[in-house]
């Protein structure tokens, strides 16, 4: 054979090996990307935060393992084991949205260090305005009207398990985009009187509106639900024992995670009702640990994320304590509701 020939023969078999690479590849990534045999069937597509023509659907953080982990996925909140939606960007760690206003906190990959950011969504996910963050993030809420974001991240310490963290809470208004950086500086009211100690922590807001909203207050080993008001910069403790709140639709109930003596220090937590007209407690039919602040997905229902194959799952109970939990959505984290 010719040295020329030799050459073509040569060439031949490399383009054919790159092509057998290619295809192994594209394959590849297409069993990632929602045709594992495991996994939930995934299509790419639009998902959106502005009204739905179809009816409410569930917005979530995609925990699938494959190209579109992270990015946001939607499925259609009356069948959630329907093929999801997911659309190419943003990933988000954290998300939350409503009335077309999304938060999405996010790890920002540098060549030295990674950091984090939040970063504010339109309906159709594009980025309006976005904000360094001083921590690892932990919860994102977003007021009935859109108005106004919150959003949580660890100073220091990875876990609300142990005793030894740091948070900072901020609180934006996307009609004037001011920021409240930490709402550890606003005044306390704890019991009664006006309180301050170095150790104040605050995390977990959930809005009841452009002006008022609920948060956990922890200090000298105990935590707090808070009653918080926007304007005048303060917080007022009104139950103990309440940790990462979230309001129902109607306003008169918190669903918590709280406390239970007895349980293991790593697994302290389970899910409760609070009646904030009666004060009175009630716990819910799920008897795991739920580390996680939980969503109404209407007025009778709670979701929530638990450990799953995938990181983790969104699972379903009734708020009131019948019932059983039910699996929601498999390979999910941090879902909103979007009607």
């Amino acid at each position: 054979m010719s040295g020329g020939r030799r050459f073509l023969v040569l060439l031949a078999a490399v383009a054919l090996l790159a092509a057998t690479g290619t295809l192994a590849v594209l394959h590849a990534a297409g069993q990632a990307r929602g045709a594992r045999a495991d996994g939930p069937p995934v299509r790419a597509g639009t998902v959106t935060l502005g009204a739905q023509p179809d009816g409410p659907r569930l917005v979530f953080r995609s925990m699938t393992w494959g190209p579109d982990r992270d990015e946001l996925a939607s499925v259609p909140l009356r069948h959630p084991d329907d093929t999801r939606t997911a659309a190419s960007a943003p990933t988000c760690l954290r998300f939350h949205a409503a009335a077309g206003t999304g938060i999405c906190l996010q790890a920002v990959h540098g060549l030295v260090q990674d950091g984090y950011r939040a970063v504010v969504l339109d309906a159709a996910l594009h980025e309006v305005r976005h904000y360094d963050l001083a921590g690892i993030p932990t919860r994102a809420r977003v007021s009935p009207s859109g108005h106004l974001v919150a959003w949580t991240v660890f100073l220091s310490g990875d876990s609300y398990a142990g005793g030894s963290f740091s948070t900072r809470t901020s609180v934006l208004d996307t009609r004037t985009w001011t920021r409240q950086e930490d709402l550890e500086d606003d005044a306390v009211t704890l019991d009664g009187a006006p309180y301050r100690s170095p150790d104040v922590n605050v995390w977990g807001v959930t809005f009841a509106d452009d002006e008022r909203f609920y948060a956990t207050v922890a200090t000298g080993g105990r935590t707090y639900l808070a009653a918080g008001d926007v304007t005048r910069r303060t917080l007022t403790t009104v139950h103990g024992n309440v940790e990462c709140p979230s309001l129902s639709p109607d306003g008169t109930r918190i669903a918590y995670k709280k406390r239970v003596p007895g349980l293991p220090d790593d697994a302290p937590w389970r899910l409760y009702v609070l009646d904030l007209r009666t004060m009175a407690e009630s716990a819910t039919a799920e008897q795991r640990d739920v580390d996680d602040q939980a969503l109404w997905l209407d007025g009778r229902t709670l979701a929530y994320a638990l450990p799953g194959d995938d990181g983790t799952d969104v699972w379903s109970v009734p708020a009131d304590g019948s019932g059983a939990p039910a699996l929601l959505v498999h390979a999910a984290l941090a879902p909103a509701v979007v009607r």
